[in-house]
């Protein structure tokens, strides 16, 4: 937990097919919960998971990169709320580049 730090707690609505957010990364943990349908969930060195509505998911931040967040449904709205924890006056979601995302290849789970 970065010290100092703030909290933010935000709803996100992801309409059907939805891909989320691009590849990032939070400067602090980020706690979440999936109030409605099911939501696509990678880590860094974790394999995709599907949290459905109900569940709970977790992330440490800093320098783990957040690979997914999208909808699972092609067919019905997703909505989660998430409070994420991070370093004061820097943005709370930091985009991975192009370069960094090969980079780190090798930390990203095998793929079905």
């Amino acid at each position: 937990m970065p010290d100092p730090s703030e909290a933010m707690t935000i709803h996100v609505t992801l309409p059907p097919g939805s891909t989320g957010s691009p590849p990032h990364r939070h400067t602090g943990p980020a706690f979440g919960y999936v109030i409605e349908g099911e939501l696509r969930f990678e880590l860094e060195g974790e394999p995709q998971r599907i949290v459905r509505a109900g569940e709970t998911f977790w992330e440490p931040g800093c320098e783990v990169i957040h690979y997914q967040d999208g909808n699972n449904l092609d067919d019905a709205t997703t909505r989660f709320v998430v409070t994420m924890f991070g370093v004061p006056n820097q943005p709370m979601l930091v985009p991975v580049t192009a370069e960094e995302l090969e980079q780190r290849r090798s930390r990203r789970a095998p793929r079905c």
